[in-house]
């Protein structure tokens, strides 16, 4: 066979084999329902990071009834001040951490929060807060001070707080501490701040 007749018959089984590539991948297509491959998609953008978050200082009754415990807990980040105000006092009513209990009465919740120019934060709660309340001098003075102690303690701009019940001022919440001007911090019934153990109390006996 000559020289031309070799290249003449090279060209004719590579055209044979195109057809048939081109036949087959037809087939392929027809028989999965005529769908076109999936297009490559990039991978999935990654999650959002989580909320910002600070820690502060919440007030919890003890397990003996007897006292406030300062329990270090994270808080959702709020700005401006007003806003990480509210936050705090949202942290503050939710259930407590186990084994403590929560000083304030359970549905409870806040309605309102504004600050005034001289670092007075007014705090309204909904009714619950004195409808729901359990009595006696203690427990009222645990619900009013967990609520002070938590926005003055964590915010040094704000001084003082009153609480306010359904949009009004009130006399008190059951009857013993007056609310009826904002108060300051007062950590008489509060036991020292409980943060997470540490490795040096841990590897204690």
């Amino acid at each position: 066979m000559s020289r031309r007749h070799a290249v003449i018959a090279a060209l004719i089984v590579g055209a044979l084999a195109g057809v048939w590539l081109a036949f087959t991948s037809v087939s392929r297509w027809w028989w999965r329902g005529g769908a076109a491959p999936a297009a490559q998609t990039p991978a999935a953008a990654a999650a959002p990071t989580g909320e910002r978050k600070i820690k502060a200082t919440l007030y919890y009754v003890s397990e003996d009834g007897l006292s406030l415990v300062g329990v270090e807990r994270e808080v959702p980040f709020g700005d401006p001040i007003v806003e990480q105000a509210r936050r705090l006092v949202e942290a503050q009513l939710a259930p407590a951490p186990a084994p403590l209990a929560s000083a304030i009465p359970e549905g409870t919740t806040l309605r309102a929060l504004f600050l005034g120019d001289r670092g007075d934060a007014f705090v309204d709660l909904s009714p619950e807060v004195t409808t729901r309340h359990s009595g006696g001098a203690l427990d009222e003075l645990f619900t009013v001070y967990a609520i002070v102690d938590t926005l003055t303690v964590n915010l040094p701009a704000i001084t003082r707080v009153q609480i306010l019940v359904n949009g009004k001022e009130a006399d008190t919440l059951a009857g013993h501490v007056d609310i009826r001007g904002p108060l300051q911090k007062n950590l008489d019934w509060a036991t020292p701040h409980a943060g997470p153990p540490t490795p040096e109390s841990q590897g204690q006996d």
